[in-house]
């Protein structure tokens, strides 16, 4: 890529990536025979836990007459529409009656579907696998099993503490993201006197690695003009503190800081919901300062002062994009930007014609900029 290239020409309609693992909602929002509504990808779906306790997607639509799934009735084992009470199972999707046949006409109502799809539970989290899309106007059949696992955040110890914290951003995915790697507006963004100011700005380099289908900021020592990383080099009394970070497609960004027997360890992901707007997850569990008392709530309390000023900024942002303005990725600062385009480009090249997956990183690099 050039270094200032456009950022519309590399992502001319912001495209969605299927074949992935997405956050859909807060386990807490689902009680046992509860049914909520949501939209992942501008897939419209009805999550549900059924009597047994285990989630399920369908997507909210009945395959009869279109009527939302979400408006009928579940019984914990079974969702009925609310238009003319066809019933599907609501782990299958598959159809289980119908109740306006007759004995003698012979539907094979079990080789009729809802869209179904594969759902998990992780650290908190109900995650649904939204797969790539089929032919247009096609019905759907039995699902197919998700490739993969969700994923789920990294621990390294069994005692620890989680939290959790959400909002809507007012942009498309691609911009969610790429703010998310962003190096430089932290001085600009997330002043406060317990962060950092613009007067600590100064020149920093990190080192970069290709791994599958991402990359990684290599194992480093934090920024040295932050205050909470100097208060937990002070609490923990370790000889060095190391930060490492990843993203992987379509949208993972994790975070593992360690300090002796102490660590910290996050995943945060931008999930589309439409074109013009995606949504922020942050998911942190760690084993320092366990003593504190309400130290879930304080936490949860400083990340939603910096999810808050990010999504400001993006509100503020998608004021002037609504006029098409002329965009530019630098270097150093922009380069793991451009390394998304890529990484998305080359996964959209090889779902449409095969072959292997070109990473856009060749090797190790290391990036220079004053944040």
């Amino acid at each position: 890529m050039q270094e200032d290239s456009p950022l519309q020409a590399q992502t001319p309609d912001s495209l969605m990536l299927f074949g992935f693992w997405y956050r859909a909602l807060p386990s807490e929002k689902l009680g046992k025979t509860k049914m909520v509504k949501t939209m992942l990808l501008e897939q419209p779906l009805v999550i549900g836990r059924d009597r047994a306790g285990e989630v399920f997607a369908l997507r909210d639509a009945c395959p009869h007459r279109g009527m939302p799934l979400s408006c009928g009735h579940f019984d914990g084992q079974q969702v009925e529409c609310s238009y003319h009470g066809w019933r599907f199972d609501a782990q299958s999707g598959q159809c289980k009656s119908i109740p306006s046949l007759v004995p003698e006409q012979t539907l094979k109502i079990d080789r009729i579907y809802a869209g179904s799809y594969p759902c998990e539970e992780r650290d908190d989290f109900v995650w649904v696998f939204i797969p790539d899309p089929g032919p247009s106007g096609a019905g759907f059949t039995k699902r197919a099993a998700a490739p993969t696992v969700a994923p789920e955040i990294s621990k390294f110890s069994e005692h620890c503490k989680i939290a959790y914290l959400t909002a809507d951003l007012p942009c498309s995915v691609d911009h969610g993201i790429i703010g998310l790697m962003d190096p430089a507006h932290g001085p600009f963004v997330h002043q406060a006197w317990w962060w950092r100011s613009q007067k600590s700005i100064h020149e920093k380099h990190k080192d970069f690695e290709p791994i599958p289908y991402g990359f990684r900021m290599s194992a480093h020592t934090p920024s040295s003009n932050s205050a909470p990383y100097r208060l937990l080099r002070l609490y923990a009394d370790a000889d060095s503190i190391t930060t490492t970070i990843d993203f992987v497609l379509p949208n993972l960004r994790s975070e593992v800081i360690r300090a002796g027997k102490y660590w910290f360890s996050s995943l945060t992901t931008v999930t589309p919901i439409t074109r013009n707007q995606c949504r922020i997850d942050v998911v942190a569990t760690w084993n320092l300062f366990r003593w504190i008392p309400f130290g879930a709530e304080l936490l949860k309390f400083v990340f939603a002062k910096f999810v808050e000023q990010d999504r400001r900024t993006m509100e503020l942002q998608s004021e002037g994009l609504k006029h098409n303005p002329h965009l530019m990725l630098i270097d150093d600062a922009d380069r793991p930007a451009k390394w998304y385009f890529g990484l998305k480009d080359a996964m959209l090249e090889t779902k449409k014609n095969g072959g292997e997956f070109r990473h856009p990183m060749s090797g190790p690099v290391t990036l220079r900029w004053r944040s």
